[in-house]
């Protein structure tokens, strides 16, 4: 029987922490699709998925975002 964990939401003080980037650093890899974007939580609150701040850490030179999302991104801003 196989389980599936739920990823926990950590929020911006956390993955300062996790990381040791800035906030501003944080939001420019974002922008340049270096790093994982944050999900909407709230009308005025945001996180991340642990395991995708897990993943990014593990390879932060090599993380790139799925495929799926990269598409869905550029099919946006057309």
């Amino acid at each position: 029987m196989t389980m599936l964990v739920a990823s926990r939401i950590v929020r911006l003080k956390t993955v300062l922490a996790r990381t040791g980037l800035s906030r501003s650093t944080i939001y420019r890899k974002i922008a340049e699709g270096t790093f994982p974007a944050q999900l909407k939580i709230s009308m005025n609150g945001s996180g991340w998925h642990e395991s995708d701040i897990d993943c990014w850490i593990a390879n932060p030179a090599g993380w790139r975002p799925p495929e799926a999302l990269t598409e869905r991104r550029r099919a946006s801003h057309a």
